[in-house]
């Protein structure tokens, strides 16, 4: 997968949970411990909420004006993703190489656009 895609995917997935503020520090990076107990309606909010955060600043708009796109998005995700991928993201707060296939998929399908 082109490092691009792996970019655009980590900043989407992992800004909800704070890892953009550990990579950019000597502390190495830890999911969110509530990852492993959220529920797949739980993940799907965060998914949004990350989405949102990326989308309005990229496209320095308000949160408000991406929430129908973001919504899309999270749920074409979590649709689309296998029980190991699911599992994977709750391990590691982000997704895995098939899961970032998808992801870009679903941001396409979903008209957003994809963070540089």
């Amino acid at each position: 997968m082109p490092a691009l895609a792996r970019s655009l995917l980590a900043i989407t997935f992992v800004a909800f949970s704070g890892a953009a503020l550990a990579a950019g520090s000597s502390a190495p990076y830890a999911p969110d411990p509530g990852l492993r107990t959220d529920t797949p309606a739980q993940l799907t909010a965060r998914i949004r909420r990350a989405c949102s955060a990326t989308q309005a600043r990229i496209q320095n708009v308000s949160t408000g004006q991406v929430e129908r796109g973001c919504g899309c998005y999270a749920t074409r995700v979590m649709r689309s993703l296998t029980p190991p991928e699911v599992e994977a993201y709750r391990m590691t707060g982000v997704f895995n190489d098939t899961a970032r296939g998808k992801a870009i998929s679903a941001i396409d399908a979903c008209r957003l656009q994809r963070p540089v």
